[in-house]
């Protein structure tokens, strides 16, 4: 177990092997779905920054409209549970994931656990949600069981961004060699694809819209989890509070709260980012994604 130190302030954050159909027409979703295979064999981690979750008593932060505008605009809110998934060794080795096919290590599934014991403690939802990537997979899986949930729906909609020739890369060596890739990575234009068959962030967000709201039409006025990725569940939250930027990291296996009228399509950020169910496992302030350039 790492050793724990002073917790700090919670962060506050938000395919098909690409979707061969324009992305707007979300996939539907699957029972099951085979994944890719692995791609290359991570690095060694190093020199990981420790970041520890808040006390247990602090809960996750509330929008101050939520509680009041709940059950105002006509119709019910569905509740949805966003969860990050469980730490990889990519992660901690800061290799660029997106698409390919890395699984939890150790820590991960310890935090997937701890996330699963956090969630089974608050009002039972009635489906679960998940991209049908490995890590996301298992975390979704790993929150089923603890929860007496009926079997996870995978849909790769929910899968992170295509990040085209950079998956498979650490990211410190992106730059030199993959110059025009990592420059359309890193670019502040939304509609920059990226060489190598990788996705703009706004084909990435309107996959991922599109799926929460097929997702919420089944579950009008419900509570439902959504088990996804750093850069997914980043636009997820940008497209429900496009006013207020997200600064910080979302962290692995880290819960955020959406709600989302089933009649005018408006959504509440209720809760984002929170850790305060890792207090034994903590969180590798340094792990590769979470953040503006998550993949």
């Amino acid at each position: 177990m790492r050793p724990l130190s002073a917790p700090p302030t919670p962060s506050v954050a938000s395919v098909s092997a690409f979707l061969p159909s324009p992305p707007s027409a979300a996939v539907a979703a699957k029972s099951f779905i085979t994944s890719p295979g692995p791609g290359p064999g991570p690095a060694a981690a190093t020199a990981p920054q420790i970041r520890w979750a808040h006390a247990s008593g602090a809960g996750p932060a509330m929008s101050s409209s939520a509680s009041s505008a709940e059950g105002k605009d006509g119709g019910e809110f569905t509740e949805v549970v966003v969860v990050r998934h469980g730490e990889t060794s990519w992660n901690a080795s800061r290799i660029i994931q997106g698409h390919l096919d890395a699984e939890l290590n150790d820590i991960g599934r310890q935090q997937a656990v701890a996330v699963a014991h956090r969630l089974s403690k608050e009002a039972k939802p009635v489906a679960i949600y998940s991209s049908d990537l490995k890590r996301a997979a298992e975390t979704a899986q790993t929150i089923a069981t603890i929860c007496n949930l009926p079997n996870v729906v995978f849909d790769p909609a929910l899968r992170e961004r295509h990040i085209g020739d950079l998956q498979g890369m650490k990211l410190q060596d992106a730059a030199t060699e993959r110059p025009e890739a990592y420059k359309a990575f890193v670019s502040h234009k939304r509609n920059q694809q990226i060489p190598g068959g990788g996705e703009s962030l706004d084909q990435l967000s309107e996959r991922c819209v599109s799926c929460l709201y097929k997702i919420v039409e089944k579950h009008k006025g419900e509570r439902i989890i959504l088990v996804s990725h750093g850069g997914t569940i980043r636009e997820l939250y940008r497209h429900a509070s496009p006013t207020k930027p997200l600064h910080g990291k979302i962290h692995n296996t880290s819960v955020s709260v959406i709600l989302v009228s089933d009649t005018t399509g408006r959504c509440i950020v209720k809760a984002v980012g929170d850790i305060s169910h890792l207090q034994e496992t903590g969180v590798l302030d340094n792990a590769f994604g979470g953040d503006k350039n998550s993949a």
